[in-house]
């Protein structure tokens, strides 16, 4: 990897997201792996077993398919033994946990990171669903890492130091507002929300048209946390203005499979 020009750039985003999650996790007690999250109740090691195993599936895909449906025939056998994903991915890590399970992490994100720097950005990958192209891909990374990041955040109490890598996840999030009505199954609105975010570093990203009566305007770090359901709506300073843009902000989904409903207020929060 040539880090000082790397090809894709969101890779280095990738690894910078799991590096800043790793150096929370080194400041938590020694029995802190079984310690639940108000994330459905995830302990340390359930979120990092999922990140772990996920970012196993990219090193995977980025060997073809065949070698990722080898690795996802893995994972079915686990899930054929378990009643729930979180059992799953129990089954699948096979008793690997606490300190060992976070080196293992940190060694398998930066491989991935490293592998995926020199891809070109349109390459395509397979994956679980459909192909997606490497920028794609790894930001998604990077948007799982923050996202079931912020729970061990929560938990031990640490307002994590934002970057503007975030732009990654926020592009997710304004590109998935026609999936997210699609996922609910409710009919994708023609008119897309215009979308004014204030970055970590103060700069402003905006989508969309600004003469919109549709809007969401604010914190890009409150706007994140509303796609990957982090936090609801209500518990953010996000102004949303008109019925289109209050209803895509209700259910926001920036994540694949079946819809997912947001945290209720007050759910999530820094302890």
């Amino acid at each position: 990897m040539n880090a000082s020009s790397p090809r894709l750039p969101q890779a280095l985003d990738f690894r910078d997201e799991c590096e800043a999650l790793h150096a929370a996790l080194l400041t938590a007690p020694a029995e802190a792996g079984q310690t639940p999250t108000q994330f459905k109740q995830w302990t340390f090691d359930d979120v990092l077993g999922h990140l772990y195993m996920f970012d196993c599936a990219a090193e995977h895909a980025a060997r073809g398919r065949e070698a990722l449906q080898a690795f996802l025939g893995d994972i079915s056998a686990a899930l054929d033994r378990s009643q729930t994903f979180q059992q799953c991915t129990r089954q699948w890590l096979r008793g690997l946990a606490g300190a060992a399970l976070l080196e293992r992490w940190r060694a398998q994100y930066t491989q991935v990171a490293t592998t995926f720097a020199d891809f070109e950005p349109d390459r395509r990958l397979p994956w679980v669903g459909p192909d997606m192209g490497a920028r794609s891909f790894i930001s998604a990374r990077q948007m799982e890492a923050w996202a079931h990041g912020q729970a061990i955040f929560d938990a031990l109490g640490l307002e994590r130091v934002e970057h503007d890598r975030l732009y990654n996840v926020a592009v997710m999030g304004v590109n998935t507002f026609g999936w997210t009505f699609a996922v609910n199954r409710r009919e994708v609105p023609a008119i897309r929300p215009h979308v004014r975010l204030r970055s970590p570093s103060g700069a402003t990203w905006e989508w969309h048209d600004p003469a919109s009566p549709e809007r969401v305007e604010g914190s890009a770090v409150d706007f994140c946390r509303v796609v990957t359901q982090t936090r609801n709506v209500a518990d953010t300073s996000l102004r949303v203005t008109g019925p289109v843009a209050q209803a895509w902000m209700s259910m926001a989904q920036c994540f694949a499979g079946p819809p997912q409903p947001p945290p209720a207020p007050g759910i999530r929060y820094r302890k």
